[in-house]
């Protein structure tokens, strides 16, 4: 088995699908799907259950794609600490950050990096994803994680986590009587708690709600919130209901200060994506950081 054919399942396994693998790592689908071919062919047993509709791992797949994650991670943090230990990592990292990435993913990274690069120092700058995009593209910032696809020109946009949106209510009678089970009608007359016109969370939101026949113009607005942290709070004290990440919800329903309702939906699964700039190499700080958030995510939290 070759490092490339590893690296090529992982990214089929991650995305379900020959195609979506091949846009990611630029190479073309046949080619993708040859890599495949070949690893099933040496290994004897398929790996890949391809259908009309979608793409699933065999038993096999499944621990293979276990292993090629652990070996991958394993080649990216060697290659790192070759890199560090011929030279020194520091200066300032200006991060540009939606507000689930500032709030929730990133401190999970950060504090694991300080340590072993004492000398960086991060500069987080937090909007929705549409002012993150702006602030990239007038070089506000080296690095952008926001909660949306972004398409501008000088930008390179890339899928490194994959989370779901929940539904979060207060913890009342009325809520629990629900048993675990949302429905349209209580969607339509329950006031919601939205994000600004801007916010990633909201267009996936905006996109849920109407595959459940609900129009997000109709909904009884109680409140427009700039912050999940707001919303979250606003949920937990009765304001109103809110579909959110399941990072920030899971605390507080943890400790039984709201109630989460994860419908089976793939509108409310979503992507984080990694933005930078086509023509500028990354600086050794911003490098080190895009390896390690691959690296901690790459199964999800």
């Amino acid at each position: 088995m070759q490092l490339k054919q590893l690296e090529i399942f992982v990214q089929v396994a991650r995305q379900r699908s020959f195609s979506k693998a091949a846009e990611a790592l630029y190479l073309t689908q046949p080619t993708v799907s040859a890599h495949v071919a070949a690893l099933e062919d040496e290994l004897g047993t398929q790996l890949v259950v391809r259908s009309t509709k979608e793409l699933r791992l065999t038993a096999a797949g499944r621990v293979l794609g276990r292993y090629a994650a652990e070996i991958l991670g394993l080649c990216q943090r060697a290659a790192q600490d070759v890199r560090t230990a011929a030279s020194s990592i520091s200066g300032t990292l200006s991060i540009a950050a939606s507000t689930v990435p500032s709030q929730y993913l990133l401190p999970q990274v950060l504090p694991l990096l300080r340590q072993r690069y004492p000398e960086v120092f991060f500069q987080i700058r937090q909007g929705d994803s549409g002012q993150v995009t702006q602030w990239m593209a007038e070089n506000g910032a080296e690095l952008g994680l926001v909660g949306a696809p972004v398409q501008r020109v000088g930008l390179l946009c890339v899928p490194f986590f994959t989370e779901r949106l929940v539904i979060a209510t207060p913890n009342t009678p009325e809520y629990r009587a629900l048993k675990g089970q949302m429905t349209p009608d209580v969607l339509k007359r329950a006031p919601f708690l939205v994000r600004e016109p801007g916010s990633g969370t909201r267009k996936q939101s905006e996109q849920y709600l109407k595959s459940m026949g609900v129009e997000p113009r109709s909904l009884t607005l109680a409140a427009q919130l700039e912050s999940t942290e707001s919303i979250l709070q606003g949920v937990k004290n009765g304001l109103g209901i809110s579909i959110l990440s399941s990072c920030a919800a899971r605390e507080a329903a943890e400790e039984g200060k709201i109630l989460v309702f994860a419908p089976e939906s793939p509108q409310l699964e979503r992507q984080f994506y990694l933005l930078y700039r086509r023509s500028s190499p990354l600086s050794p700080a911003a490098s080190m950081l895009v390896e390690e958030l691959l690296y901690f995510y790459r199964d999800g939290v």
